[in-house]
């Protein structure tokens, strides 16, 4: 009997940190869920989580950074309030279910601050360096890069807009090329699937997407 390649594939995720990330309107939580079922379906213990948030103090942190009333928040604030929130994630759960052999999925990760807070004027670089500040070895393995024109992404948004979501267009268009810079950037530990298409097709592509990723950390 010929081995289940998809089964083959669960297995090889676990132990592994993936994040879901890319510009608003992407549908990364609707895809992260769709993998997270069929992980768990295949038998892979799953850890899922979202960022900012996910911990109580977590939970309090996004409150703030997303309030609309919070309009004059400084760049800076804004990155050390979402590294913060990272740290107490890292403590509470990726490392202690990496630990395990869970397969973290998380939506959002230090990947957003460069691509959020690069746009609004922080240093890359810096950003990165308080990210191994804040989660050191819980760093992940792969990021998926939903990718969607600007626009249109904004565009699906069905409820009332966040403070980061109510920006201007140019900024969440800066915010996609810097989403794309890093991935042009890391090759080995990111991935760009397109959203054009439907639910269905997106998480077909990101299944494959994550098989061509495993068998090239084989090589």
């Amino acid at each position: 009997m010929t081995a289940d390649p998809f089964q083959a594939m669960a297995q090889a995720l676990a132990g592994t940190f993936v994040v879901f990330d890319g510009p608003d309107g992407a549908g990364k939580s609707t895809q992260l869920g769709l993998l997270a079922e069929k992980l768990e379906s295949a038998g892979v213990t799953i850890c899922r989580l979202r960022d900012p948030g996910g911990t109580a103090i977590g939970d309090r942190v996004r409150e703030i950074l997303l309030d609309r009333a919070h309009e004059h928040m400084s760049v800076e604030c804004e990155m050390l309030l979402y590294m913060a929130s990272r740290a107490q994630l890292a403590y509470e759960f990726i490392r202690p279910a990496l630990a395990r052999g869970e397969c973290v999925l998380c939506d959002r990760f230090i990947s957003s601050t460069v691509a959020y807070q690069g746009a609004g004027g922080a240093d890359v670089q810096t950003i990165r360096q308080v990210g191994h500040t804040a989660v050191g070895d819980a760093w992940p393995d792969l990021t998926v890069i939903l990718d969607v024109d600007s626009a249109e992404g904004l565009s699906r948004i069905d409820s009332a807009p966040d403070r980061i979501e109510s920006k201007a267009l140019d900024f969440h268009q800066r915010v996609r090329e810097l989403f794309l810079q890093q991935a042009a950037d890391e090759p080995d530990t990111f991935i760009v699937v397109p959203t054009t298409g439907t639910v269905e097709r997106t998480h077909g592509q990101i299944v494959q997407a994550l098989a061509a990723w495993l068998d090239s950390r084989m090589d």
